[in-house]
């Protein structure tokens, strides 16, 4: 008989090194997805700090987040790791913490 075909050890090889694969390749990508929800947080605050000077300049007043969000000038007071945001006295926007 002259079949082709894998042979079970061999099938049973290339799982192995698929698994090996993924078990480097996910926690490199829980990692980075940490960091790239806190850089996404950064450029969160900066859009609702550009909104703040954007609600200041027509109202003549230093919004609250539920102003900015009921005039429709951010969707959501949550940044995307989870983390509330702020406005201060001064108008300035900073991440609030969990």
């Amino acid at each position: 008989m002259n079949e082709k075909g894998f042979t079970l050890i061999e099938m049973l090889i290339v799982l192995m090194v698929i698994s090996i694969l993924l078990l480097i390749v996910i926690p490199n990508i829980t990692k980075h997805n940490g960091m790239i929800n806190n850089k996404g947080c950064e450029a969160f605050v900066n859009t609702v700090q550009a909104q703040v000077k954007a609600y200041e300049m027509e109202h003549k007043q230093i919004p609250t987040i539920q102003q900015l969000i009921d005039g429709k000038y951010i969707k959501s007071d949550h940044c995307p790791n989870g983390h509330k945001i702020q406005i201060n006295s001064n108008g300035e926007v900073s991440e609030s913490g969990a």
